[in-house]
């Protein structure tokens, strides 16, 4: 009969015991603090990225109508779940700078439509304006990438999209647009792409498209899909080409000025995944607090691209909130789409004001300068140190008033080239840094509090043993 082993746990033992299980405690409530000080922070930065426009009468707004009367119809798909603001505004521009293309935005509802960290659009037409005759139905479909691709939320969307590609309609699916066609099922059996960041998701859920990645776009019979948020541009350069034909794509590519297009490039791209040079990016976005607030001055004919750079890379770099301000509750760009904007009297407390489309100072709206100087605030033409206004100019812009390595990994987000931009250095901000160092100490406060209570109590009751 084995012999009983019989363990006599002593004080010391117990002491020991006690005071790893006090030390796993302190490590546990320092990693649980530090993961809900990060948790806390991607929701502020997410919240501010998505606002729900007000819910307010479109009476007295400025009238809403598509660009032009041209022959070739274009609808640019506007989501219920909020809207990456690139994937609209920049291929609308490419559209309705020709005069052979009719372009407006249409939606599920006539109400303003969330865009993400941008203003609110006014879409033009509803899906069932279309099927009643009273927009002209569209040659061109462009999709963008939305909050819910495949949610309950988007459902009218992907049902139109399927009625207008089954009727013949060309599609463009624009950087994670490509989800929200993966999910109504038209890209079944064809060759595709969309943003590097969820392809390999995309691969996953969907293994019946045939996924590319390393490709500007993909164009496989009607259905054409880009790769990041920029790559809109070439993509309907690329759609302009083949219905317009090659002179007027030639022309228009020539206005977007969209680093290396041509008719002849190759649509083939780098490809990319994340890499410890995005880390000033992702720390932006987990410490958003007591980042600047940006007002971006808007005003009647402002261009889309415009627009949609000074937005985009803001959103992108969550280097600063950007919020959408003119004299004016709404404003009409350039080809005619109504934008929502927080009038000058309401507009919260702002670090700066940028003026997109103003290559100088000196081009700044008098007015707009005019507010700046009342808020005792800076008014800057958001371009380049050479007067480079669109994408070129905001991310020298942001390079200067950040740091070239976030607008380096903001370019890459959005997928625009950089080798031909001479970003500088830009200043150096201590928030980011400090905010780390004060969220460490604070979650090394909250580990110690075991151990702190732990000889408190202790203590007391020495005091009353004597």
């Amino acid at each position: 009969m084995a012999a009983r082993v019989y363990r006599i746990e002593t004080p010391l033992m117990a002491s020991r015991s006690r005071r790893l299980f006090y030390t796993a405690l302190s490590v546990a409530l320092s990693l649980a603090a530090v993961a809900a000080l990060a948790f806390a922070g991607v929701a502020v930065a997410d919240a501010q990225s998505h606002v729900a426009p007000p819910q307010q009468s479109l009476q007295g707004f400025p009238v809403n109508l598509p660009s032009s009367s041209g022959a070739i119809v274009v609808a640019v798909v506007l989501g219920s779940s909020g809207t990456v603001g690139s994937d609209v505004l920049a291929p609308y521009e490419v559209f309705a700078s020709s005069p052979e293309f009719s372009v407006y935005t249409i939606a599920a509802q006539s109400a303003p439509a969330a865009i993400d960290g941008g203003p609110a659009i006014v879409p033009t037409y509803t899906f069932e304006d279309v099927r009643s005759g009273k927009a002209r139905k569209p040659d061109v479909v462009v999709v963008p990438a939305v909050g819910a691709p495949e949610g309950p939320e988007e459902t009218a969307m992907r049902e139109w999209i399927v009625e207008q590609s089954g009727r013949g309609a060309r599609i463009l699916g624009v950087c994670n647009g490509s989800n929200v066609l993966a999910g109504s099922g038209v890209l079944d059996g064809h060759k595709a792409t969309g943003h590097w960041s969820r392809l390999g998701s995309l691969k996953k859920s969907h293994p019946q498209v045939h996924w590319s990645e390393g490709l500007r776009y993909v164009q496989d019979g009607m259905i054409t899909t880009t790769a990041g948020v920029t790559s809109g541009i070439p993509g309907a350069l690329k759609v302009m080409e083949d219905l317009a034909g090659p002179d007027e794509a030639e022309r228009v590519g020539r206005l977007m000025n969209y680093p290396g297009w041509s008719l002849m490039a190759s649509a083939s791209i780098s490809v990319q995944s994340f890499t410890t040079a995005d880390l000033p990016v992702g720390l932006n976005a987990l410490v958003p607090w007591f980042r600047p607030t940006i007002a971006v001055g808007l005003f009647n004919g402002v261009g889309e691209a415009d627009v949609a750079s000074a937005f985009e890379v803001y959103n992108m770099s969550f280097a600063a909130r950007a919020v959408p301000v003119a004299a004016t509750e709404a404003v009409t760009t350039r080809h005619g789409m109504v934008l929502l904007t927080v009038p000058e009297t309401q507009a919260p407390q702002v670090d700066r004001v940028i003026a997109p489309g103003a290559a100088r100072d000196q081009d700044i709206d008098p007015q707009l300068r005019d507010w700046a100087a009342s808020r005792n605030v800076p008014a800057d033409a958001f371009a380049g140190a050479d007067g480079a206004l669109g994408f070129d100019g905001a991310l020298e812009y942001l390079a200067q008033h950040t740091d070239r390595a976030t607008a380096v990994s903001a370019a890459k987000m959005i997928d625009y080239p950089t080798a031909h931009l001479n970003l500088p250095a830009g200043e150096t901000y201590v928030r980011v840094p400090v905010l780390i160092v004060l969220g460490l100490l604070l979650a090394t406060l909250i580990g110690a509090l075991p151990v702190v209570t732990r000889t408190a109590i202790r203590r007391r009751a020495e005091g009353q043993m004597k």
